[in-house]
């Protein structure tokens, strides 16, 4: 059994390929996306005559990319895609409808905008920790050498909002309250947020803005759902995690906060250790394992599901504190795999209590080791693909 998997440099990319390798299957690496000097014709046409040549079970990739799904319906070949991100786009393309798509996306609301569209091909998958990998990179690695660690970015170099200054003033008094009033309810989402996209934000969005996400090609209009995801979203998550980062830092005296990150820092305290970014394969899972606490912030546009960070520090048996997000308990139990705060009063006490709480603390990072190598893992994730697909 082969299939084809189409690259273009994903992270994710090489813990699955060694889970499928792992299950017997013949991997076919189609690397042209990773080759810029191609253009979409021609990446088009190698993968066809890869197909034709190889009569692959399938052709995967992380992320859904339409060319693929148009290119695989004409030839009645299935495509999986898995999403690792929140928001993509693309799952909106009309294309998502084709009757030989497999679409596995992590976040539940993101499944549930779109899952009618195609409800026999469209799934709900979490996604899940490369144990394996992790294991062997650790071994045996003990000792702490970080009291508090966040690993991760700002999202200031990830955030297209104009300056609200340059919106009209009814506008940019109302964005300005709004972002207010999202940080002091939930912990994770943009419901206050949602509440105000309308079509006067949209327009003005669209006017300032020369990369709005176009739904010429959607099933229906997506301005409101780009609006929110592409603008609001990374925005009130900059806030958020300038606002909490320097919270931690004024608050917890008789412990170091490290934030490992390439985001410009102007803006955070001087009380927190700024050290540059960490390879994420070579150095990040030891930042994990040698944290005492290693914290967790959601990306708002994630409003439901668990994000990868989740499932790597507790893969690399770190201990983890993360905002409450409303799949978690599908998955794991608070307090004993993991700690969740919904507040950020919460989030100050429960750093306290868990850096002075040290067998807690350890025995809470174990379990959350174990619940993810039995069951969490990539491994588990593609052998329900397999399931599936090989079930229909």
């Amino acid at each position: 059994m082969n299939i084809i998997f189409y690259r273009y440099k994903s992270i994710c990319e090489p813990d699955f390929i060694d889970a499928y390798k792992a299950l017997g299957v013949d991997v076919i690496e189609d690397t042209d996306g990773m080759n810029s000097s191609l253009d979409i014709s021609q990446k088009i046409n190698r993968l066809g005559n890869m197909i034709y040549d190889n009569k692959p079970l399938f052709v995967f990739s992380i992320n859904y990319l339409p060319f693929i799904a148009i290119l695989c319906e004409r030839l009645h070949v299935i495509y999986i895609a898995v999403t690792v991100d929140c928001p993509v786009f693309e799952i909106f393309n009309t294309s998502i409808r084709s009757s030989y798509n497999r679409i596995f996306l992590f976040d539940k609301a993101q499944y549930d905008a779109i899952h009618t569209e195609n409800p026999q091909c469209i799934y709900h998958l979490p996604l899940g920790a490369a144990t394996v990998r992790l294991n062997d990179t650790l071994g045996d690695t003990n000792g702490y050498r970080y009291d508090i660690s966040f690993v991760g970015s700002l999202y200031n170099e990830k955030d297209p909002m104009p300056d609200t200054t340059l919106f009209s003033a009814a506008v940019s008094s109302k964005l300005d309250q709004v972002f207010e009033n999202q940080l002091a309810s939930d912990v994770y989402g943009m419901s206050e947020l949602k509440k105000n996209v309308d079509n006067k934000l949209i327009s003005e969005l669209k006017n300032l803005s020369d990369s709005f996400y176009p739904s010429d090609m959607s099933v229906y209009d997506i301005s409101d759902y780009v609006a929110l995801n592409d603008y609001l979203g990374p925005h009130i998550t900059y806030l958020e995690r300038v606002k909490l980062l320097n919270l931690i830092g004024k608050s917890i005296d008789n412990a170091e906060l490290h934030f490992f990150t390439q985001s410009e820092t102007g803006d955070l305290s001087r009380n927190i250790h700024v050290h540059g970014g960490v390879d994420s394969l070579k150095e990040m899972p030891f930042v994990f394992r040698q944290s005492k606490i290693n914290l967790n912030i959601t990306t708002r546009s994630i409003t439901s599901g668990l994000s990868q960070r989740i499932w790597d520090v507790l893969g690399c048996r770190g201990f983890l504190i993360t905002n409450y997000q409303p799949e978690i308990d599908q998955f794991f139990s608070d307090g004993n795999d993991l700690v969740t705060y919904k507040s950020y009063e919460e989030l100050i006490d429960k750093i306290s209590y868990y850096l002075e709480n040290n067998t807690e603390r350890e025995s809470i990072a174990q379990n959350g080791w174990a619940k993810v190598n039995e069951s969490g893992s990539v491994l588990n994730r593609v052998i329900e693909i397999l399931r599936i697909v090989t079930s229909q």
